[in-house]
């Protein structure tokens, strides 16, 4: 089904409220999915509606929540997000991060007591928009063991970093720490679709390409022991930072029931004007001429970018299937 991003956005905030999810929350958690399916990142779209919704009415989120805000020092800060859904947080956390390095050169804010995010790049390609190098690392319930090991320890361990061009679109980086975002796995599941062997192994730890199968199992980590010990390092940074659980601490976020995951994020931003008012653009400027020459490259988030405004033009096909489970949602739940 082709859609429109308003046409997503009311789709999503509309099964969202069904839940009883507060309008603040429902309505910028619509944002953010909507903003997925533009840029081609259906596995952080609409398919998270009926999975945040089982949360509400599990009791896995708290409804309509109400952060708070602990500073620290100069530069830094502590969001809690009270165990309501991620991303009304982490856009307050993104803003603050960037009023804070607007004052003092940096910005660092942790989240805590909070829920899976979506797409980090979304949080810091708006900070590089406003001028500012930035990045985020966050936690999530556990899906990869640690080198040598066959249990779940680390999650996926997201990160992104975003760094300002001038007038035009940032270069925005943005990668889970396993060989692919878990919630490819849920778009094949929901899809009646294989996945490639080498994506996810069993919970005997056999390599599989049925996505439910891996679901139950273990992520593969990204590079091997390499994608495991960076999961590590986001562990140590999100959780001492912002004294969250550690992923072994979450319930997953595919199971309807279980514990309020109270994972954390963590971002960072950065005033570039270090060297001088100019430096760090000649130097990006440098750069990009350096990769313009080589035609085979391509600037990290352009892709998602071109994708984006060709979502905005044309709309975005949408699976049939994730609409009737939002429709079927929205319909059961309004009539209890």
């Amino acid at each position: 089904m082709n859609l429109t991003y308003s046409q997503m956005h009311d789709l999503a905030e509309a099964g969202l409220r069904a839940s009883g999810i507060g309008s603040k929350a429902a309505n910028e958690t619509a944002q953010f999915l909507a903003l997925a399916e533009l840029d081609g990142l259906s596995s952080h779209g609409l398919a998270r509606v009926a999975q945040y919704a089982a949360h509400a009415k599990n009791g896995r989120i708290e409804l309509d929540p109400k952060m708070k805000v602990r500073p620290f020092k100069t530069a830094a800060a502590l969001v809690d997000a009270c165990d309501g859904l991620a991303f009304p947080a982490l856009r307050f956390a993104t803003d603050l991060s960037v009023n804070l390095a607007s004052k003092n050169g940096l910005g660092l804010v942790a989240v805590n007591n909070s829920h899976h995010f979506g797409v980090a790049g979304h949080y810091v390609e708006a900070a590089a928009r406003a001028g500012y190098i930035s990045l985020l690392f966050g936690n999530t319930p556990a899906a990869m063991p640690m080198v040598g090991g066959t249990r779940a320890i680390f999650g996926t361990n997201p990160l992104a970093a975003a760094f300002p061009i001038g007038s035009v679109d940032p270069l925005v980086i943005d990668m889970s720490l396993s060989a692919v975002a878990r919630g490819k796995l849920l778009i094949s599941a929901k899809n009646g679709q294989s996945i490639p062997e080498g994506w996810a192994l069993t919970a005997q730890g056999k390599p599989t390409t049925d996505p439910q199968e891996g679901l139950k199992g273990l992520m593969v980590p990204l590079g091997g022991d390499k994608g495991a010990l960076l999961a590590l390092i986001v562990e140590l940074l999100v959780v001492g930072l912002s004294g969250s659980r550690f992923s072994y601490e979450a319930d997953s976020f595919f199971d309807a029931k279980g514990n309020r995951p109270r994972i954390g994020q963590l971002i960072l931003t950065i005033d570039p004007g270090l060297s001088g008012p100019s430096i760090f653009a000649s130097r990006m400027s440098d750069l990009l001429q350096t990769l313009a020459e080589d035609s085979g490259t391509r600037p990290p988030g352009q892709r998602r970018f071109k994708q984006r405004a060709m979502g905005l033009e044309n709309g975005v096909t949408v699976s049939d299937v994730v609409v009737e489970e939002i429709q079927t949602g929205i319909r059961q739940l309004w009539t209890k």
